[in-house]
């Protein structure tokens, strides 16, 4: 039976993308855990965040990450939020914040307006820029829900990028790794076909 690990590192939406993925599961078995050998015995592994960066990076102990990083190398990982920029080069939220440099990009503020409001809430479309096993079965220009005030603006890893004022990277790959912005877990139909795709993909 294929582990899927959602690590626990206190900072993310646990129970909802743990009861998404189960609910799409056949053949995987859904642990949410901070074990380190849990970790390693995983087949893939779901790397959810919220909330600020800062609080998110000082969440996940040196000892932790070190497992992580050297587990998310080979092995199927989807990352989601926060998840998602903490995989990125840097962030400017909390006064700049180091991130895990896996990814290509850097994560700015987005800017508010009359017309923009941040942060950007809702349901937003994502506009595919390449095909991906990922997006397998999800239209283009599908709605998927947001909750964020911080962006990626560019990526020599963009697979994805939608529009609030201007337009922005909502899903970036790169080997085995597929990260978005927007949470599959509360984006219906559409969120459940990506988590029961993740549960497919092979690498």
């Amino acid at each position: 039976m294929t582990r899927v690990v959602v690590i626990d590192y206190g900072m993310g939406n646990l129970h909802s993308v743990g009861k998404a993925l189960e609910s799409v599961a056949e053949f995987e078995r859904v642990i949410i855990s901070s074990d380190k050998e849990q970790l390693k015995q995983a087949d893939k592994i779901v790397f959810p965040g919220v909330g600020a960066i800062k609080d998110c990076m000082a969440a996940l102990s040196l000892d932790l990450r070190e497992t992580v990083l050297e587990q998310i190398k080979n092995k199927p990982t989807l990352a989601i939020c926060v998840g998602m920029q903490m995989l990125l080069e840097s962030s400017e939220e909390n006064d700049g914040v180091e991130g895990l440099n896996i990814l290509n990009g850097k994560i700015t503020k987005i800017k508010s307006n009359d017309h923009i409001k941040v942060p950007h809430m809702g349901w937003n479309k994502v506009k595919f820029l390449k095909d991906h096993f990922l997006l397998r079965n999800i239209p283009d220009s599908s709605f998927f829900y947001f909750v964020h005030s911080y962006c990626c603006l560019e990526s020599s890893d963009a697979l994805a990028e939608t529009e609030h004022g201007r337009n922005f990277i909502s899903a970036l790959e790169k080997d085995n790794i597929f990260a978005v912005q927007f949470h599959p877990e509360k984006s219906q139909a559409e969120g459940l076909k990506l988590y029961k795709n993740f549960l497919d993909w092979s690498i």
